[in-house]
């Protein structure tokens, strides 16, 4: 039987992958959309060929089983708690939140209402990241003693350059993905971090660049560039790397090395066409599976979406204080 799935706002830019992912599957009946633009919500539903609610209680009065919040960020609370109240499970995109008491009510909301919560983080599912996670757990470089990450890309603009709808700027965008890997890759949560942002490459009263170093429980020490720093021109949205480094050796990842080179005279422009395996429909299939009832493999939960978030908003904590901050566990 597919699970039938519905979309909370088209507001992020990964909704239209999700989207896509859910009219592919065949375990999913993409059943709808609700948004807070309505304009937005037609031409969505449109496109995708489903049924377009005229707001967020008519989707969650209705049949599906569960949903995939995609609005501003500052927005998810709000609905991952009507969907929770509504009893229907929730895939959310990232970050979770922009402030912990909302990632507490979220995750306090699902727990109550019997419904999984689970945080958008496709790079899990990359299987460059597999091969790593299999070589480091299995000892190939000896001892781990240091992480060191990219996740830079272009700014989105729009409400993402909207402080009060985005929680900040290009390092809650950017941070939590990586500060994921790492807790997946070590198993040991991220006990401090101090941080540094700037706005030079756009100018705006949001920060557009910004560099975090981090120590986990186990004192391995890692750094992350989470900027935007990407010009527009640039053959594609951006990356997520990682070097990891131990007593033994170094292994590098590169997530999106497999790629197209296309010469683009409708746009004027060269490109990187990314070919290798879709990390969003992974993503998207396993979390189908879960509310069919399978067990979850990699799939993150609220829990993981909370401690990742966590990293960047004690990140701005350290930026206003200049000097490392610990982390509450």
């Amino acid at each position: 039987m597919k699970v039938k799935v519905g979309i909370m706002s088209f507001a992020h830019l990964h909704a239209d992958s999700y989207a896509h992912c859910l009219k592919t599957n065949s375990r999913a009946e993409f059943v709808g959309i609700a948004d807070h633009d309505p304009a937005r919500a037609q031409a969505k539903a449109e496109q995708f060929e489903v049924k377009q609610f005229e707001s967020y209680e008519a989707l969650l009065a209705s049949d599906v089983q569960a949903v995939v919040i995609c609005s501003e960020n500052a927005k998810h609370a709000q609905l991952a708690q009507m969907a929770a109240a509504a009893g229907k499970h929730i895939l959310c995109e990232k970050p979770l939140m922009t402030r912990w008491d909302d990632g507490k009510a979220m995750l306090a909301s699902a727990q109550g209402a019997g419904v999984g919560l689970y945080t958008a983080f496709p790079c899990r599912f990359s299987p460059a990241f597999w091969r790593l996670q299999v070589m480091v757990e299995a000892g190939e470089i000896g001892e781990l003693l240091a992480l060191r990450g990219t996740n830079r890309g272009s700014n989105p603009g729009g409400w993402f350059n909207d402080l009060e709808l985005a929680g900040g700027g290009a390092m809650i965008d950017h941070t939590v993905h990586v500060a994921d890997l790492y807790r997946v890759l070590t198993g040991q949560e991220i006990v401090e971090v101090y941080a540094e942002t700037n706005n030079h490459m756009f100018h705006g009263g949001y920060d557009d660049t910004a560099t975090l170093t981090m120590t986990l429980a186990n004192g391995v020490f890692a750094t992350l560039d989470a900027s935007w720093s990407r010009p527009r021109t640039f053959p594609t949205w951006g990356d997520v790397t990682m070097a990891v480094i131990g007593t033994r050796g170094i292994i590098e990842m590169d997530m999106f090395a497999q790629h197209l080179v296309h010469y683009d005279d409708r746009a004027g422009r060269i490109k990187q066409v990314f070919w290798g395996d879709n990390i969003d429909a992974l993503m998207i299939d396993e979390f189908l599976r879960v509310v069919a009832g399978e067990p979850r493999q990699r799939l993150a939960t609220g829990e993981d979406g909370y401690r990742a978030a966590s990293v960047a908003l004690y990140a701005y904590e350290s930026v206003r204080r200049a000097e490392p901050v610990r982390m509450e566990q």
